[in-house]
């Protein structure tokens, strides 16, 4: 079992920046491909990036290429998103996921991902 906290959530202007960090519990964080994903009100959820166990393949939607990076501490069982260039279309909330895969496997749907954090809240005002 792995429990996931999100923080770091908030409100910022277009053009800003905000670091999301997602930690979580127990001693086997290093065993989990780790991903976020966000959901806009009436929308799906959707993948923002992914980064394998041991930190050397990354993945990100075409959406964030360019501006947003994930990287991990797997001393710290913490997984981060740094999102600069922030645009009024990444107000969502984000949410943190885990996936017991192998090596350095990243994958993008949700329904791969076997945990889940309860979501922090981003909001990009124009």
């Amino acid at each position: 079992q792995v429990q996931l906290v999100e923080s770091g959530g908030g409100l910022v202007q277009a053009g800003g920046s905000l670091r999301l960090s997602c930690a979580a519990s127990g001693r086997t964080f290093r065993n989990y491909a780790m991903g976020w994903f966000r959901q806009a009100s009436g929308n799906e959820r959707e993948f923002v990036a992914a980064i394998s166990r041991g930190g050397g393949t990354t993945h990100y939607t075409e959406f964030v290429k360019g501006r947003f990076t994930i990287s991990r501490d797997n001393d710290r069982n913490t997984v981060y998103l740094q999102m600069n260039s922030l645009k009024p279309e990444d107000t969502a909330v984000y949410y943190c996921a885990a996936d017991r895969t192998f090596g350095g496997v990243v994958r993008t749907a949700p329904h791969e991902y076997d945990y889940w954090g309860q979501g922090t809240q981003v909001t990009v005002s124009s």
